[in-house]
């Protein structure tokens, strides 16, 4: 493995005892870095998280795989830091993979209703097979604007899957070709 400092200078200038990150890059897959984090992430290192990821993106990996077997814990805070990861990569083409969660954690990300915005793995020829047989497209559908077809609110999805209005409750479902029925 790769010391971080090797990948990213100065990389490992600041540190956080309540959180280690360990940086692998991983040549199979462009723009692939390797995660491992070790320890907990909660509103006090939060920051300190997304700064160095925020670092790691920077300089031009955007496929993420977070390597979370040694996370022991993730406050909702924490979670959020993960969604901003996945905002910053999207429109760069790239991905964030979560890999070997243990399951108290991932508990968290399904109370909080995230696990479905992540792709989670098992193992990481799970995850690097994800980002090769070219999962991340930006697809140019979505985000997509559409009225209601019970109440004619006008909505916003962003991607295909089914979802309720805001104003009427009615189900939703729309296709990946952004075609909306009731669902």
């Amino acid at each position: 493995m790769i010391n971080g400092n090797a990948l990213i200078p100065g990389f490992d200038d600041e540190r956080d005892d309540s959180l280690k990150i360990t940086l692998d890059k991983n040549d199979s897959v462009p723009h692939c870095i390797i995660i491992y984090l070790n320890g907990y992430i909660d509103t006090y290192n939060s920051n300190f998280f997304q700064k160095k990821i925020t670092k790691i993106v920077e300089a031009g990996y955007v496929n993420l795989i977070f390597n979370c077997s040694a996370l022991n814990y993730v406050s909702s805070t924490g979670i959020g830091s993960f969604t901003v990861f996945l905002k910053l990569v999207k429109p760069k083409g790239g991905d964030v993979v979560l890999l070997e969660i243990q399951p108290k954690v991932y508990e968290v990300f399904q109370l909080l209703g995230f696990s479905q915005f992540f792709n989670i793995k098992d193992s990481s020829a799970e995850a690097l097979n994800f980002f090769k047989n070219g999962a991340p497209v930006v697809n140019s559908v979505f985000p997509k604007i559409f009225a209601c077809p019970v109440c004619s609110k006008k909505l916003r999805a962003t991607k295909s899957g089914r979802f309720r209005c805001s104003e009427c409750k009615s189900i939703l479902a729309i296709d990946n070709q952004a075609t909306v029925t009731l669902g």
